[in-house]
């Protein structure tokens, strides 16, 4: 399925940027620059003047608006340099001119002002293409609590002529420093994020922001997972695997409530599946198995924000299986996994179907989905997915009267996408993405 706007407010990805000098010229209507020869753009919001009455600046790259908004040179500014944009209670900093090669990437460094509270901002861009003043969302929204400069990085792949604005969305009076905004042009090669969690995308654009409850991002050193507090369970996981990740360590069996989570909210417990009278397994999203380096790693796949409710032949059969295929690439290969779960309502060993667990905090899903993409040993990973890369999609109803052979379940990418309104796999490229989503797996299962 191809995506047009694709990225993530989090900094996974950390781009060192220069800066490049420009010079003005014409696009269209609109003042722009021209940098025929440098592929990175950076703007560090270095100028003498403020704002005029329209709230346009001068700066290096071009012509700038600042709604509610400043350009702050005071102690309390965190800052890279003399200067950064401040922000205040609905501050926006737009380009007042399109880039003409495209972005593949922007990445923008930000902090909260002095020690005011946190604020959330979002990234969003305008293609001249379109030819209709239509702003679209990139990534996710990113909340800044920080007073040093932390970095938030898109994967944006959009070609032609385009500008963004960022936006604060929340926080009041609290105000937001933003400082080198930064962009990589169309076609630049996209840089290396080994090993990582999430390298291969954030699907549903996950963020550690307690105002969005069921959409919570939980990064952890074993895997990442993006957490639904209202269904107590999460609505993905994503991990990578090689073969460092294997040891000789025990399954730890210690089941427990995750004690990351923020305060006040209700935490599943060991218990709360109640697996004895529902039937349901305490079933994993990132396997026991997949990580045996050290207890420590192991134990942590034992978090109950990793377990989803599980009917017992799914997780102890085809479901179990699968993970064991998947293993078995190790040690010429490495993996990327993201599954999770959709829906509502599933059978366990006891016949009798289940909507939700422990007084209604618990949703039992529907089914269960996993994707799985195989790479050979190697580095830049995500620049190595192509078309010919396998990639395994399955989508498992969760019920006790299933199949036992997982590949009876293979589907593609696109259709899990369809199920759950996830953007799967998003740090790749749109072509590799419309090559390799919309197949469906037909290789060996055993």
């Amino acid at each position: 399925m191809k995506k047009q706007l694709l990225g993530y407010g989090s900094s996974f990805l950390l781009l060192l940027l220069p800066c490049f000098a420009f010079s003005p010229a014409s696009v269209g209507n609109h003042s722009a620059w021209l940098t025929p020869f440098a592929e990175n753009t950076q703007e560090s919001f270095e100028s003498p003047n403020q704002p005029g009455t329209d709230g346009r600046v001068a700066l290096s790259t071009g012509s700038w608006i600042l709604t509610d908004a400043v350009l702050g040179s005071t102690d309390a500014d965190h800052k890279n340099g003399a200067q950064a944009a401040r922000l205040q209670q609905g501050g926006k900093v737009t380009m007042d001119f399109f880039l003409p090669t495209g972005a593949a990437t922007v990445t923008v460094q930000h902090a909260v002002y002095g020690t005011d509270g946190s604020s959330s901002w979002e990234l969003w861009a305008q293609s001249e293409a379109c030819n209709c003043n239509k702003w679209t969302k990139v990534g996710a929204t990113v909340l800044t609590t920080s007073t040093t400069l932390q970095v938030a990085a898109f994967t944006v792949n959009i070609p032609g002529q385009v500008k963004f604005e960022i936006r604060k969305t929340s926080g009041g009076k609290a105000r937001l420093n933003i400082d080198d905004f930064a962009v990589t042009q169309y076609g630049t090669a996209q840089p290396s994020v080994d090993n990582n969690n999430l390298a291969l995308g954030n699907p549903s654009g996950a963020v550690a922001d307690v105002s969005q409850p069921n959409n919570y991002l939980l990064v952890k050193p074993q895997y990442v997972v993006g957490y639904n507090r209202d269904q107590g369970k999460p609505n993905w996981v994503s991990w990578h695997v090689d073969i460092s990740d294997r040891g000789g360590i025990d399954r730890q069996d210690d089941f427990r409530d995750d004690p990351s989570l923020p305060d006040g909210w209700y935490k599943v417990q060991s218990n709360s599946y109640n697996g004895g009278a529902t039937g349901f397994d305490r079933g994993h999203n990132c396997p026991s198995a997949d990580r045996t380096s050290s207890v420590a790693n192991n134990s942590a796949t034992f978090l109950m924000t990793n377990m989803m409710p599980q009917s017992s032949k799914n997780n102890q059969g085809p479901w179990a299986d699968l993970e064991n295929y998947t293993r078995t690439f190790l040690p010429d290969n490495e993996v990327y996994i993201i599954c999770g779960s959709y829906g509502k309502g599933g059978i366990g060993s006891t016949g009798v179907k289940y909507e939700t667990l422990d007084n209604g905090r618990v949703t039992v899903p529907s089914n269960c989905w996993k994707v799985i993409v195989i790479l050979p040993v190697g580095n830049s990973d995500a620049a190595r997915v192509n078309a010919g890369t396998r990639v395994i999609a399955v989508d498992m109803p969760n019920i006790n009267a299933i199949n036992s052979n997982w590949g009876t379940y293979r589907t593609s990418v696109d259709k899990i996408e369809e199920a759950t309104g996830y953007d799967l796999l998003s740090n790749l490229s749109v072509e590799v993405q419309n090559a390799i989503e919309s197949k469906t797996d037909n290789g060996p299962t055993n």
